[in-house]
């Protein structure tokens, strides 16, 4: 870079940054910058032609204003100037203000690419590495396509510089990222892929992250970069460290290089020609050898630079899964880290591991550091390396070691933290069902993970436990005696009553032999529970409730007593109070015969992928599960109970048909053919008595047990707007995007966008629980006249919104004439059985139908006068609720849609705008005034227009803004 001359120190630019480090306070500093804008200002309009010293000066202090957060509106034209200036410093100052504050819209980038063009063909170095980085810097689509094909050519010309090839490929880069459409290498392919082999090292370094980026788009253009990518390796790695002694880092040559020629490896599989992969080879033992060496220098530089190659070459030989010698050293390797005293290194060793433990060859190698990470698990200070413990004790995980991991990770939940508890509950959850030879076992661990863990235990959870006791005999019984049993305990989670509660309800009868778990003696239990839980749980207990008069006609009468009383068949919840005034004339009408049949014990489900698995794959994302997915290939089978791998979450098909959250309580019932309709009541009841295969599942309600009726559709009456909703409304008067309302359960979103007397608002609806949303549903109305004023129209929204999930709908709005109410919006969901209503105000105010007007002085008064009847003004005086602060007073005036008006009032404190309202009857006129007392911190705001109802809105709406 040249030298710059002492006669470049701007010292008019250092004044003035001093006087701004000076200023005691925010109006001291924005009158400077104001005074010495206006002083620019004048300059640049001045008769007098400025030098390129005075245009460099003054197009720097212009981007020092930008970046202390000012919005900087002239002096473009004179940086563009800059750029054909022959001196360094004013091109460099030139290309500085363009490449910060020119976005790539501008009308100015056609002047600005004939500037780039002519330093690209000056073969002056320094300026075309200038005109290099502005084009990377901006990166827009126009130089994308003005350059795309010149930059490739200067690239590989052989009397370029080293240092322009290192701009021009880190260039290419950035362009190709932005528009790899206009990035076609075609005949310069082979041109570039061998700069791998240029005597200049940082040309390299930058080509091979060009190279890199281009061969994950097209490998097969550039796969003859891997032979040369592996001589290159090769090379650094057997080179000592004084043989590129100005690349060397710390006694380690060519760290960066080496990480990117080993990352590069990883776009291809192994190589085929034998001498490449052998030479390969040779290197990542080399790279493994080398860590094993005493190191050359105690500073963290020189460990940080060697972990750095060395991760990337076991991530290399992960990737490959073809050498069993290298992929058991990687694994003894990263096993040393595990106890370093680094925790970073410590995390990284158990991320690796994770995968290694995933390839037939290291897997066996990985158990070996069992204890280790078990000690990790529990011992570890960094949440986040305790998490990768569990995840790659998850991962080792086998039928030899099934239970010990199982139960240290039970262990360790005792004592989790919150953030990893899901999670790990969700593995102990699929580790036991996929591992289990003895069913008892399983049944016991996840009545234990409801015990210790039973808030993080999500409904997939206990539906699966439910499934598979439901479709074995052999482990009926036990479920049952171990879940009384556990349902004794004074404290029992909702989760354990939910269980119990099915369970019993089906298989009670195994163990009512024993005078201790009697008949009544389980129904008492259970109703002990019954006034502790929610609505859903106490829904599954009423079915339970049936069930027993099937199975134990002795306690019809204690049973039909509960359903009888007020507490059931009065309860305000309809759920409750249906199926209660359901069961028990079921109970007292039908026959024994009819009531076996219809209360007939549940048939196996039909197998499916566990809905567990299907769960943490979602909340891991999809890059995170190939664990299971390969340690399933190793061990080659499936979950037990598991039979063909579905890809439908495990609640979809019954959710679809029935608003009930515990709908298809586990989860498994085939989905029904696309198009077909749902079965109506009458359908329902005559299945029930039919004697085909479907007459067991065709009337299994929300719980999974038989119903006379489906549950009921969500149609209560819409509930009032909420207390808030006017304040929620006068949020968004100025702005259009926002977060309209959020509860614990529920965020909506807003973006809308207005043109005239038309408009467009896009809703989001996101779930923030880790449960569905089912039968949501949205209506928007308009009270009273609002339909003679505005018309809306909407989209359908999905009835079903899975946590953590989003969904959008459209409302599309025409402005008919001016109106002062505003539309309401109705949500209505089920979560957790409870019926959520909420109303709010939608954000469509008259002014959003602003169409802002340009003004003179003279126009605007003239105008003031003509609107001068008392009906078409409205004034309002008022106490200042923020502070005055000019900014901010400028931007919600603008904000509320109309023009805001310069140098057109006296009086330069205030403020006047002016605008015109779209509708598609008329066109009212507004004029507005705003009038500060920063001393007394009032307003005074008077707002004119043709119309005395518009004049009188608007100024309600302005004045709650300040």
């Amino acid at each position: 870079m040249p030298a710059v001359s002492k006669g470049d120190g701007m010292r008019g630019l250092a004044v003035f940054i001093s006087d701004i480090r000076n200023c005691k306070s925010k109006e001291a500093e924005i009158k400077r910058i104001n005074k010495e804008l206006a002083n620019i200002r004048s300059k640049f309009k001045g008769d007098k032609a400025l030098d390129g010293y005075s245009k460099k000066k003054y197009v720097c202090k212009l981007l020092f204003i930008f970046l202390l957060g000012h919005d900087i509106d002239f002096g473009h034209m004179e940086a563009v100037n800059l750029l054909s200036s022959n001196k360094y410093t004013e091109k460099q100052i030139g290309y500085l203000f363009i490449s910060v504050l020119v976005n790539s819209n501008s009308e100015l980038i056609r002047l600005i690419n004939n500037a780039i063009k002519n330093d690209l063909s000056s073969r002056n170095p320094t300026f075309m590495c200038l005109a290099l980085h502005c084009i990377a810097n901006v990166g827009s689509r126009e130089m994308a396509e003005a350059f795309a094909g010149e930059i490739p050519r200067i690239l590989v010309a052989g009397d370029t510089m080293d240092s322009v090839k290192q701009s021009a490929a880190l260039c290419l880069l950035r362009l190709y990222k932005t528009c790899p459409d206009l990035v076609l290498m075609g005949e310069w392919t082979s041109r570039v892929v061998h700069l791998l082999n240029d005597q200049h090292m940082g040309v390299v370094t930058a080509a091979i992250s060009l190279i890199t980026c281009l061969s994950q788009k097209n490998p097969d253009e550039f796969k003859t970069c891997v032979s040369l990518a592996v001589s290159r390796l090769s090379r650094i790695v057997s080179s000592a460290s004084t043989d590129l002694q100005d690349y060397t880092y710390y006694f380690v040559p060519a760290p960066w290089l080496s990480c990117k020629l080993l990352r590069l490896l990883q776009c291809y599989p192994p190589p085929e020609d034998g001498a490449v992969k052998g030479r390969l080879v040779e290197c990542l033992e080399t790279i493994l050898n080398k860590a094993q060496e005493p190191p050359k220098s105690k500073k963290v530089q020189h460990s940080n630079a060697k972990n750095a190659i060395l991760f990337e070459a076991i991530a290399l030989i992960i990737h490959y899964d073809s050498e069993p010698n290298l992929l058991v050293r990687a694994c003894n390797q990263l096993g040393q880290f595990l106890q370093h005293r680094e925790t970073n290194l410590r995390y990284l060793a158990l991320e690796s591991m994770c995968t290694l433990a995933s390839s037939e060859f290291s897997h066996e190698a990985v158990k070996t550091h069992i204890e280790t990470v078990i000690n990790a698990l529990k011992t570890e200070r960094d949440v986040s390396v305790r998490q990768r413990a569990a995840d790659l004790l998850y991962a080792m995980c086998d039928r030899s070691n099934a239970k010990q991991i199982v139960a240290e990770m039970l262990s360790y939940l005792e004592t989790a933290d919150y953030s990893i508890r899901e999670e790990m509950v969700l593995k102990v959850a699929i580790l036991a069902e996929k591992y289990a030879v003895d069913y008892s076992w399983y049944v016991d661990t996840i009545l234990n993970l409801i015990r210790i863990a039973g808030d993080y235990v999500s409904e997939e959870v206990w539906y699966r436990v439910i499934q598979i006791v439901i479709n074995r005999d052999d482990v009926q019984g036990y479920a049952a005696k171990t879940v009384f049993e556990a349902l004794q305990a004074p404290a029992c989670h909702e989760n354990m009553v939910k269980v119990g509660g099915y369970i019993l309800g089906e298989f009670g009868n195994l163990i009512a032999g024993d005078p201790r778990s009697s008949p009544l003696v389980q129904f008492n239990l259970l109703h002990s529970k019954f006034h502790l839980c929610s609505v859903p749980t106490r829904a599954l207990l009423l079915s339970a409730y049936i069930k027993f008069i099937n199975l134990f006609p002795e306690t019809k009468s204690t049973i039909q007593e509960v359903l009888r009383c007020d507490s059931q068949i009065r309860n305000s919840d309809v759920e409750l109070q249906q199926r209660a005034v359901e069961y028990l004339k079921l109970s007292s009408i039908a026959s024994t015969d009819v009531l076996a049949t219809v209360l007939e014990e549940m048939p196996p489900f039909p197998e499916r992928e566990s809905s567990i698995l299907a769960k943490l794959k979602k909340k891991k994302g999809p890059g995170a599960v190939s664990v299971e997915l390969e340690d399933g290939k190793r061990e080659g089978g499936e979950l037990n109970g598991g039979g063909e791998r579905g890809d439908t979450p495990a609640m979809s098909a019954s959710n679809a048909s029935t608003p009930s959250p515990s709908a298809d309580l586990l989860g498994l019932r085939p989905a029904p053919a696309v198009g077909s309709a749902p079965p109506s009541v009458g359908s329902l009841l005559v299945d029930v008595f039919s004697e085909g295969p479907a007459a067991a599942t065709a009337g299994v309600n929300d719980d999974g047990f038989l119903s006379s009726a489906p549950p009921p559709a969500v149609s209560e009456e819409p509930a009032p707007p909420l207390p808030e909703a006017e304040d929620l409304l006068n949020k968004f008067v100025c702005k259009n995007n926002g977060v309209l309302f959020e509860n614990q359960l529920l965020q909506i979103g807003i973006k809308s966008e207005y043109r005239q007397n038309l408009g467009r608002m896009y809703l989001f609806f996101g779930n923030k629980t880790s449960v569905q949303f089912v039968s949501f549903s949205t209506a928007v109305s308009c009270p009273g006249e609002l339909p003679t004023q505005l018309n809306l129209q909407t989209k359908t929204v999905e009835p079903l919104i899975e946590g953590g999930a989003q969904v959008q709908q459209v409302v599309n709005i025409e402005c008919l004439t001016d109106f002062i109410d505003a539309p309401l919006l109705n949500i209505k969901f089920r979560y957790g059985g409870a019926l959520q209503n909420i109303t709010l105000k939608l954000p469509v105010t008259i002014n959003k139908f602003f169409q802002p007007t340009e003004m003179l002085s003279q126009e605007f008064f003239q105008r003031w006068k003509q609107l001068s009847q008392p009906q078409q003004e409205a004034q309002k005086i008022f106490k200042s609720g923020h502070g005055i602060d000019t900014e901010v007073v400028k931007a919600k005036l603008l904000g509320l849609g109309t023009a805001l008006l310069e140098n057109v009032d006296p009086n330069p404190e205030n403020f006047v705008c002016a605008g015109v309202i779209q509708t598609k009857g008329q066109q009212v006129g507004c004029l507005l005034r705003l009038e500060p007392n920063a001393q007394a911190q009032m307003y005074r705001l008077t707002l004119r227009s043709s119309k005395d109802t518009v004049s009188k809105r608007i100024c309600d709406l302005l004045a709650e803004q300040f």
